[in-house]
C-alpha cells in the first residue's frame, strides 16, 4: 500500500513540474485561417454545438416512423428546452454566436418532439376508445 503512495506522489510530482513548463504552450485565439472573421473558439463552437443540438434528434426521427410515442420521455426534451432557452439568453450575454445559433435551434427540435409527442399520444388515445 505505501508503495502505490510513493508511486502516486512521484507521478504527482512529475505532472506538476511537466505542467509548469506549459505556460508557453497555452493556445490564442486567433483568426480562423478558413473564415478569418471567425475566431478558431467559434469554430470549434459551432462544430461542437452541432453534435449536442442534435443529439436528440433520433429519438424524434424514429417516433415520427413509428408514428407513436412508444420510448419517448417528453419530460427530457421539455426539460432541455427549457434550459437551452437559459442557453440562449446567455448567448446573448456573452455575444456568441455559437452558443446562440446551436441552442435556438435544439430548442425548436426539443420543442417539436414535445408537440409531436402529445399528438401521438392523443391519437394513440383516440384509438383506443374506438
Amino acid at each position: 500500500m505505501q508503495h502505490c503512495n510513493k508511486t502516486a506522489l512521484f507521478v504527482l510530482f512529475l505532472s506538476v513540474i511537466a505542467l509548469c513548463g506549459c505556460e508557453g504552450l497555452v493556445p490564442r485565439d486567433t483568426a480562423s485561417l478558413l473564415i478569418p472573421r471567425f475566431h478558431r473558439s467559434e469554430i470549434f463552437g459551432f462544430v461542437a454545438g452541432l453534435g449536442t443540438t442534435f443529439a436528440g434528434l433520433p429519438d424524434l426521427l424514429a417516433m415520427l416512423r413509428r408514428r407513436s410515442s412508444a420510448g419517448m420521455n417528453p419530460r427530457m426534451a421539455a426539460i432541455m428546452g427549457v434550459f437551452q432557452i437559459l442557453w440562449v439568453y446567455y448567448g446573448l450575454l456573452i455575444a456568441s454566436r455559437p452558443v446562440i445559433a446551436w441552442n435556438v435551434i435544439a430548442v425548436f427540435i426539443n420543442l417539436f418532439s414535445v408537440a409531436c409527442y402529445r399528438h401521438f399520444v392523443r391519437l394513440e388515445k383516440a384509438r383506443q376508445q374506438t
